[in-house]
């Protein structure tokens, strides 16, 4: 286990301090945040309290129950590179890639590029940690069954994950875009 990481099922609800988890542990799924690009500490501070933060506001906002947990990868661009070229026939690396769970228990997994979702966030004059935030609701949206292939799907989606950032006190990544 990366040093600073905590064991599987350790969660933060939205709203909720860590310093809150010792007193009542949050219902929801299990998210384990597996740190893999060290680079991800030092852009975001307590990079696996928010994003747990951000899967949980979002799994609450499908209105979804836990039916078990997923995972969380933080990740380098190659190693996104090569998911997005293996599964999606993609040669280049993507912010944000989500896998549907395939066995019971598992609801899936969520992978981010940390150069991506750096230089994303620098090009939109955002933080990276609310760039974070947003990327991993929308793959916990994706895991929870939502979708953006349509444009009436796009815009619910898009709509949810406003709620999602409100619930975290982070600005609305549409607001301002074209």
């Amino acid at each position: 286990m990366e040093p600073g990481s905590r064991p599987p099922g350790r969660t933060v609800a939205a709203g909720l301090s860590e310093d809150d988890l010792d007193r009542d542990e949050p219902s929801g799924p299990e998210i384990e945040v597996i740190v893999a690009a060290p680079g991800w500490r030092a852009a975001v501070p307590r990079v696996e309290a928010m994003a747990r933060r951000a899967a949980l506001a979002a799994w609450a906002e499908a209105g979804l129950e836990a039916e078990g947990g997923f995972t969380v990868l933080l990740a380098d661009d190659a190693s996104i590179k090569r998911l997005n070229t293996d599964h999606r026939g993609k040669v280049k690396p993507t912010n944000v890639l989500s896998f549907p769970g395939e066995m019971p228990g598992h609801l899936g997994d969520i992978a981010l590029a940390l150069g991506v979702v750096r230089r994303e966030a620098r090009a939109n004059k955002r933080r990276v940690a609310a760039h974070l935030a947003h990327l991993v609701a929308h793959g916990t949206l994706h895991l929870a069954g939502h979708d953006h292939l349509q444009a009436g799907e796009a815009r619910r989606m898009e709509q949810a994950e406003a709620r999602i950032m409100r619930r975290l006190n982070l600005p609305n990544p549409w607001r301002g875009m074209t």
